[in-house]
């Protein structure tokens, strides 16, 4: 509750305009959100469809380019003349030598792919040709054709049962067979029919590697973390592309959960390739619509506030200028003044406010100089107390010098004197600067350098470049003859006279060896209505503060038996 009293007035104001537009802005930004989100994702997903469909065409593009090549040696006939006859010796040689391997040899070169062409002939009068090197994988030499009889595979499990599932003639079926699936190869099955006579001439087996065939099946291509796979008739990954492994280590139960599944047919091969699309991929889109959104509805709300707060100010300005008025005043600036047109309530306020902040600036103007008056009333009581007395010493001191001819100490003694006074006058002006102050010090010290004699022995470190700085006058003689007045300890008295510049101040120090005093004697020197003890030093004090403020003034350290220090700090004014 206090810190809803605590706002101000204008955004008292402007703060239920500005919780309705956030929320009508909140509610057009959630609904265009949840729109673009879902046509987002749709045509993502078509994206999506669609590259998988490019996929399935060049696919089917490797396997029609295979089928191509069996059904142009089904469609040779040609070539089945020359197979149906059963001529032995020449006819046979000549057959094979300028039809049936040149065929082949072309028909290996029609494709880019590295494929292995196998014709089973049910002709034994040619000759059988192929490799030995069932032990490897053929297709990864280089391309090339094998004949054999057919005899060799009518027993074979996987031509059987071409004739038991009905493989028509003309027609081709891609099938894994003999050493395929260990291999990684699958092998287009066509069987080589006499058209014309209706019977067997053979078969046509075009082997080629499955990764061949479905090079252009890449994760990359949907997605980063994407999985692509392609499964045979028994739901059998057949290939993988997948950032995490091969066919062999995908869990397909497991891939589906959290995921989107889009599947193409592979007519033909009567495989499937299936993507299963991780939502992070969705995710990123939508992600990027909702940032979309917020900034959108934020700049909205932003211009729109901006606008509401502008209205809102207008009226609430004036409030606000009385506010900062009075703060002014707390702060201790009484010169703050208010101008308002017209005369309405605002305006008597101000002009009520004008009239007392003027009233309040006489008060404290009149007391102030009443202060300032009665401190340089003081000052003079003080001067006017000392000057008689440090002037009667003086004079003796002089008689006694003239009466023993000490001829040069008396003309020292003379000139001091008449520097002493004329720095205290200092044409009446209250303020001086640091370095007649310290001349005033130095005159005053001379003066008393010559009644001590020996006894007494001062020391100076002072910084040149404070010299010009300005100061209230009379700081350092005081505390200088309240030394030499209290701190005798012994026959003799050091003091050392130290004046430096700190930040935006200037130190002087006043330092002996005296007697010191207890921290009782600090306190009553120092307390504002305290006894007449250190009158001098509290004297200097207040005038300081009243010049400088209460940041600046007097301290005092000090340890019986060992000495004092006297810190008198004033701010740096030229």
């Amino acid at each position: 509750m206090r810190r809803i009293l605590n706002i101000p007035f204008g955004y008292k104001l402007i703060l239920p305009y500005v919780l309705c537009l956030l929320v009508a802005v909140l509610t057009v930004g959630l609904f265009a959100y949840a729109h673009s989100v879902s046509s987002l994702k749709e045509k993502t997903r078509e994206n999506i469809q669609g590259t998988l469909r490019q996929m399935r065409d060049n696919i089917r593009y490797r396997t029609d380019d295979i089928e191509r090549i069996s059904n142009m040696l089904y469609y040779n006939y040609s070539l089945q003349n020359a197979l149906r006859r059963y001529d032995q010796g020449w006819y046979s040689y000549e057959t094979m030598t300028k039809t049936l391997m040149p065929t082949l040899e072309n028909l290996l070169n029609y494709t880019a792919s590295n494929i292995g062409l196998s014709l089973y002939l049910r002709n034994d009068s040619f000759p059988e040709i192929f490799y030995k090197d069932e032990e490897q994988n053929p297709l990864l030499s280089t391309k090339r054709y094998e004949i054999y009889h057919l005899q060799r595979i009518e027993d074979v499990d996987w031509y059987r049962m071409l004739w038991v599932t009905g493989t028509l003639p003309g027609l081709s079926r891609w099938q894994q067979v003999a050493q395929d699936k260990e291999d990684g190869n699958i092998s287009l099955l066509q069987k080589l029919d006499d058209v014309q006579r209706g019977q067997e001439i053979g078969l046509v087996r075009v082997t080629v590697q499955i990764r061949d065939l479905l090079d252009s099946v890449d994760y990359r291509k949907i997605g980063e973390y994407s999985t692509l796979l392609i499964l045979d008739q028994g739901g059998r990954v057949v290939l993988a592309s997948s950032p995490d492994g091969e066919a062999g280590h995908i869990d397909t139960a497991k891939l589906a959960a959290g995921r989107l599944l889009l599947s193409e047919p592979l007519h033909g091969l009567g495989w499937q390739l299936q993507a299963y699309i991780p939502n992070s991929l969705f995710d990123e889109s939508a992600n990027e619509v909702r940032r979309m959104t917020l900034l959108v509805s934020l700049g909205s709300a932003f211009v729109l506030a901006c606008l509401g707060i502008g209205v809102s100010g207008y009226f609430s300005r004036r409030i606000q200028k009385i506010v900062d008025s009075l703060n002014a005043f707390h702060d201790g600036d009484f010169h703050q003044r208010i101008r308002f047109k017209g005369n309405d309530e605002l305006a008597q306020i101000a002009t009520a406010f004008n009239r007392m902040g003027s009233n309040m600036e006489d008060l404290i103007h009149k007391s102030y100089v009443a202060d300032l008056q009665k401190k340089e009333a003081e000052l003079e009581s003080l001067q006017a107390q000392i000057n008689p007395h440090f002037l009667y010493n003086t004079l003796s001191s002089i008689n006694r010098l003239a009466q023993f001819g000490d001829i040069e100490k008396l003309h020292i003694l003379v000139q001091e004197l008449a520097k002493f006074y004329r720095l205290s006058l200092n044409r009446g002006e209250i303020l001086t600067t640091v370095g007649k102050e310290i001349e005033h010090a130095k005159a005053y010290i001379a003066i008393q350098c010559i009644k001590y004699s020996d006894r007494l022995a001062v020391y100076y470190d002072i910084d040149s470049g404070v010299l010009e700085y300005t100061t209230v006058k009379l700081i350092l003689q005081p505390m200088i003859e309240n030394a030499l007045e209290h701190a005798w300890f012994g026959a003799t008295l050091g003091i050392r006279l130290v004046v430096k510049k700190r930040e935006n101040e200037i130190v002087f120090k006043i330092i002996d060896n005296g007697v010191g005093m207890n921290a009782d004697t600090i306190r009553q020197i120092l307390a504002p209505e305290g006894p007449r003890i250190g009158y001098g030093i509290r004297n200097v004090d207040s005038r300081i503060k009243l010049h400088g403020g209460n940041g600046f003034g007097v301290t005092i350290a000090s340890r019986s038996g060992i000495g004092t220090c006297i810190q008198i700090i004033i701010p740096c004014r030229m």
